[in-house]
């Protein structure tokens, strides 16, 4: 299956925290984890548990942009990493950053937002994901 989603992770399942409805399901990503809110249907018929192969995905749309080490948010997942590029629109811009141990994340941002933050190539930023925006594949 190919997907339109730009951030595809593939990564190692850590941990699987059950719930009545949704669980929160871990994967190691080259060290770091990446954190997913799922139903339990889901972590079910995927047969998600430690040691199982999957990857997390994330539309780029999905991620937000950040500067500095870690923000105090409820978001789960903070990436703290370098901006390689940034490729603008008429009103959003693709950022990528590099982080995940290398990985290369994209988030949509609107082009002000770019401007306000003063990211360009080389700056440090942080690209943060909520777990609910982080869905999870496998083959």
């Amino acid at each position: 299956m190919k997907l339109s989603a730009r951030n595809q992770f593939p990564g190692t399942v850590t941990k699987v925290a059950e719930g009545a409805v949704n669980g929160i399901v871990t994967i190691d990503v080259n060290g770091t984890s990446v954190s997913a809110t799922i139903s339990m249907n889901a972590i079910r018929e995927l047969g998600l548990a430690p040691g199982k192969k999957a990857y997390a995905v994330i539309k780029a749309t999905e991620v937000m942009v950040g500067r500095g080490e870690h923000l105090p948010l409820s978001a789960r997942n903070q990436f703290p990493g370098k901006v390689l590029g940034v490729e603008k629109g008429a009103v959003n811009s693709i950022v990528r950053i590099s982080a995940l141990g290398g990985l290369t994340i994209s988030a949509t941002i609107s082009n002000n937002a770019v401007e306000e933050l003063g990211l360009k190539e080389g700056e440090a930023a942080l690209a943060v994901i909520k777990a609910t925006s982080v869905m999870v594949g496998i083959d």
